[in-house]
């Protein structure tokens, strides 16, 4: 498998599905759709539809039904990122190599941006029961709209969020720092896996499984994002260095020192990559997304 072309192709598509589903620039709202579209333009991995999609083929899945959460989990993320950059959170004024949202249309439309990318979100997601055929295709989309949904909510990212935002960034301890992880970075890629999973018909065992491969990757991956904080560079990273120090947030880095740091990420992409070992039925998709888990390790940016 040539990977780097594959991914790609997967990522053209990807862009595709998410472009479909933005709303028009037009009417009195229009500086709001502008402001929507400019964050969801502004590229990114689209790590999470692509992993969604991803998954969705590895357990069997064909056709479009994947297509509206691929669009909406990214729309919810893209969402978040909004929020974490205004001044009131992280105050951070780049974003994905441009000017952040906020920065552009003001903070109060960078505010109402965010909140209408996660309506929209779950407008959009309603769009699979459009897509349904069976009963059964109804009651997968149904319950991948409950993964979404809770996995976005109190329990998932937004009440991460909340816990970071309350300790102002300064995790008590080792246990609650990982506890804000798992819940603002894990808990969207936990979607990905679970929704991809779900769609196809894959059982609820083999859902599990991938709720627990996306657990372990999100957790790699903030901490990653920890190390790049310190150790990459701006034009690599397409937002200013040391942003956890300039807040004073307590990291991994910042616990554990980078030593640890590293051997975390390595620890917990390993045991990901042994759960998806065995999972699925296609063979080709099983092995992309572990290549995938194994760049997300030593990625720069």
């Amino acid at each position: 498998m040539d990977f780097d072309r594959a991914l790609e192709e997967k990522i053209e598509y990807t862009e595709s599905c998410i472009d479909r589903y933005l709303p028009r620039e037009e009417g009195f709202a229009k500086k709001l759709v502008q402001a929507m579209c400019y964050a969801m333009r502004a590229g990114g991995k689209r790590l999470r539809p692509l992993i969604l999609s991803e998954t969705y083929v590895l357990f069997g899945g064909t056709g479009e039904a994947a297509e509206p959460f691929m669009a909406a989990l990214e729309m919810i993320h893209t969402h978040s990122l909004i929020h974490d950059d205004l001044p009131a959170l992280d105050d951070d004024d780049q974003r994905r190599g441009q000017k952040a949202t906020h920065v552009v249309f003001g903070e109060a439309m960078g505010i109402l941006s965010g909140d209408a990318l996660l309506n929209h979100a779950y407008e959009t997601a309603l769009h699979s029961f459009d897509l349904a055929g069976s009963a059964e295709e109804i009651s997968r989309a149904a319950a991948s709209l409950q993964i979404l949904a809770a996995k976005t909510g109190i329990g998932g990212m937004l009440g991460g969020q909340s816990v970071d935002v309350d300790c102002g960034g300064n995790a008590a301890d080792g246990a609650m720092l990982e506890e804000i992880y798992l819940k603002k970075t894990s808990a969207l890629l936990e979607a990905a896996f679970m929704i991809g999973s779900v769609l196809a018909g894959a059982a609820p065992a083999e859902t599990r499984a991938m709720e627990q491969v996306g657990r372990k990757v999100g957790l790699a991956f903030q901490i990653q994002d920890d190390i790049l904080d310190v150790t990459g560079s701006e034009e690599e990273l397409g937002k200013p260095l040391h942003s956890d120090e300039k807040n004073e947030k307590k990291t991994y880095v910042t616990l554990y020192g980078l030593q640890e740091a590293a051997g975390q990420v390595e620890r917990l992409s390993k045991e990901a990559l042994e759960i998806l070992r065995g999972a699925g039925r296609n063979g080709e998709s099983r092995d992309f997304l572990g290549e995938l888990i194994r760049r997300l390790i030593t990625r720069k940016k």
